[in-house]
């Protein structure tokens, strides 16, 4: 693989089980490079990768296709009567963008993963998995904080590259989720990337048979990575969307 004279290594992983899906096998590329810079990884980003912690990988499994890279074109993003709702409902919670790794992270992350994923691959939480998987050796991490009567309630970890922003991952206040934090802020975070005229935001990968993992085609209009390229929502068969 090249980007402009810069050959990078990619590496195949072995097989193991999936996390998101029963009875299937995961495997990924791998990147092999050592000099990964936020240029090279934004170039990889379009082409369907993303970063757990400094790794940057993408799914290449035997005999599924599951994991679909999806993102969102920032300038033609309209919410939805429902998200419109979500963003009046939560109007008293104040957004806050920082560079700084945080205790108040940490404890959130911990709440969270133990009220919500206690039966995932993240449990049980600790610091080192929390720094292994959030923090980057070649890129600093951003954080999109949200903050209810200045108490933390939720973090969306935030790529922000020259021409598109990155979801890396998002965590809440499980006490507070009737005001869907989730949603809330993959919508701030299409603020965010507007109003710094970013072109996409990057949301990782749907899958369309995992309830949790198959949300994101809810931001429209939308883009998946096919075989063909990046190709519109529209043009794509649609599916009945759980709410994860």
């Amino acid at each position: 693989m090249h980007s402009d004279q810069q050959t990078v290594a990619v590496g195949l992983t072995q097989t193991f089980p999936c996390s998101y899906l029963e009875h299937q096998q995961e495997q990924l590329l791998v990147i092999k490079e050592q000099m990964m810079q936020p240029a090279l990884f934004e170039q990889l980003l379009s082409m369907g990768f993303r970063r757990s912690g400094s790794m940057v990988y993408k799914p290449r499994c035997p005999s599924c296709h599951a994991c679909q890279p999806i993102r969102v074109p920032l300038a033609t993003f309209t919410p939805s009567k429902r998200q419109k709702r979500t963003l009046a409902h939560n109007r008293d919670i104040r957004v806050q963008v920082s560079r700084e790794f945080r205790d108040a992270h940490y404890d959130l992350y911990q709440r969270y993963i133990k009220a919500r994923h206690h039966d995932g691959p993240m449990f049980p939480p600790s610091l080192e998995q929390y720094v292994g998987f959030i923090g980057c050796d070649w890129m600093q991490s951003g954080f999109l904080e949200l903050y209810l009567d200045e108490q933390l309630v939720g973090v969306a970890v935030t790529d922000l590259l020259a021409d598109s922003i990155s979801a890396v991952y998002s965590f809440f206040e499980p006490e507070l989720s009737q005001r869907s934090l989730g949603s809330l802020m993959i919508l701030q975070q299409c603020k965010l990337g507007a109003s710094m005229n970013k072109s996409f935001l990057y949301l990782g990968y749907q899958i369309d048979d995992n309830k949790k993992m198959n949300y994101k085609r809810l931001y429209r209009p939308y883009q998946v990575l096919t075989s063909s390229g990046w190709q519109n929502g529209t043009a794509l068969p649609q599916i009945p969307l759980h709410r994860g």
